[in-house]
């Protein structure tokens, strides 16, 4: 069995597998169930002043009949006193000592306030502080959650005063809702943070009904928007994790959080950069017991590739991960049908014809019988036909043998004596 431990920046944990702040770390009755089941961590719903909740919370997006392909809501931080929370926190630690449990906190951009809160919660023994700086809806119209984090002088003022006090390793808690969250991670840095954690939910409206004209959800008839997360932010989640964990200036671990429901996803986040990662929809969605496939599946995996240590997969893709310009014009692939296994349902050549390069060609065999063909003189390898082919199989994207040697637009545009026109040479 490969070894699942991870170490975040000094948090120790016995597998990747964290719960992210969030209602399924509510309570100590929660983290512990949760433990009992084998999540590895968990970063208890963010502590502050308590707050008075709306109902209701929750709504959910779903599409081509998955459920809950996307989650928002409009849930704010704890609404229990800070005295519970802590009670709470001490005997979960107690019980369960060699399991990662770390403080979300959100308070009041005041040096004061944050002393305060690191040194009460650090007081009763976590392994580590999770400051939310992203949280979209709420708590950012009173000057909190991603009001801070989309400023980077304020991420990096008030990361500072938290690491005045803090005994245990900082992560800072990135809101997506920004252009460039690699501005925000560099101010984390700046900071003095440990570790920097992504990505919190994205601003959002789940739906309006059609029929009575109100939001989903809606507060007696009156909505909001609110932070939108589960499976179909994964890719907006994995990009922002690669382009931190790809910047030099950053060079701090990252906590992967987004849309993570397997272990299938695990495996990517880390690859993309990630030591470990944090998981809630999925959880609300399917229950804690869903823990126990994501060790099984990425201990086997693990063991397939000859890995050792799960720490041995972090970061292995992030040299694949660069920009356009540095991708090779010259490489090419192009679509093949495979029609010994092709339905003749047509959607290929539908979705060329329309909408790509008009490269699929209908045809008849020598027993007159329809198949399909691409010119592939025409193709331009974008994918689309075998993205829409409900058969796997049917068709592949093969690779061809460059003609030309490696070129990307960056060394074309420096061998033609072009200067690229970018925001940096402008603003210079």
């Amino acid at each position: 069995m490969a070894d699942l431990r991870i170490n975040l920046a000094g948090i120790k944990s016995p597998n990747p597998f964290w719960l992210a702040s969030a209602p399924p770390t509510n309570s100590g009755y929660q983290v512990q169930r949760a433990f009992e089941a084998g999540w590895g961590g968990a970063v208890w719903k963010t502590l502050g002043d308590p707050i008075l909740n709306v109902s209701s919370r929750f709504a959910a997006v779903s599409f081509n009949g998955q459920r809950v392909a996307g989650f928002n809501n409009i849930e704010l931080i704890t609404d229990r006193p800070l005295e519970v929370n802590l009670k709470e926190i001490y005997e979960t630690k107690k019980r369960f000592p060699n399991h990662a449990i770390i403080a979300s906190l959100m308070v009041e951009p005041k040096q004061e306030k944050w002393h305060e809160i690191v040194k009460r919660v650090e007081d009763i023994g976590v392994d580590g502080l999770e400051l939310n700086f992203g949280c979209p809806h709420g708590m950012a119209e009173r000057g909190m959650g991603s009001a801070s984090g989309q400023v980077p002088e304020l991420v990096e003022k008030q990361t500072y005063w938290v690491k005045e006090v803090a005994k245990t390793p900082v992560i800072v808690k990135l809101t997506p809702n920004i252009t460039d969250i690699t501005v925000t991670a560099e101010a984390a840095a700046r900071g003095g943070a440990d570790a920097i954690s992504m990505i919190n939910t994205i601003n959002s409206l789940a739906a309006v009904d059609i029929d009575t004209w109100d939001t989903v959800p809606h507060v007696g008839r009156r909505g909001a928007h609110g932070g939108y997360c589960g499976p179909a932010v994964k890719p907006i989640a994995l990009h922002m994790v690669g382009d931190c964990a790809r910047n030099p200036r950053i060079n701090i671990p990252i906590s992967g959080i987004g849309g993570i429901s397997n272990w299938q996803n695990a495996v990517e986040f880390m690859l993309m950069g990630a030591t470990g990662v944090q998981v809630c929809t999925a959880a609300m969605h399917h229950g804690f017991r869903i823990v126990e496939d994501m060790i099984e599946g990425l201990n086997n995996y693990l063991d397939e590739k000859g890995i050792i240590s799960a720490m041995d997969l972090v970061g292995k893709s992030v040299t694949k991960y660069s920009d356009w310009g540095d991708l090779d014009l010259n490489y090419k692939v192009v679509a093949r049908i495979n029609n010994d296994v092709c339905i003749n349902c047509n959607k290929c050549h539908i979705a060329c014809e329309d909408t790509s390069h008009q490269c699929i060609d209908m045809l008849k065999d020598g027993n007159g019988y329809n198949i399909l063909k691409v010119r592939e003189e025409d193709c331009v390898g974008c994918n689309l036909c075998s993205i829409v082919c409900p058969v796997d199989g049917a068709i592949d994207m093969v690779e061809l043998p460059n003609e030309l040697p490696a070129m990307t637009w960056n060394e074309r545009q420096a061998a033609l004596g072009v200067v690229s026109c970018s925001v940096d040479t402008v603003t210079k």
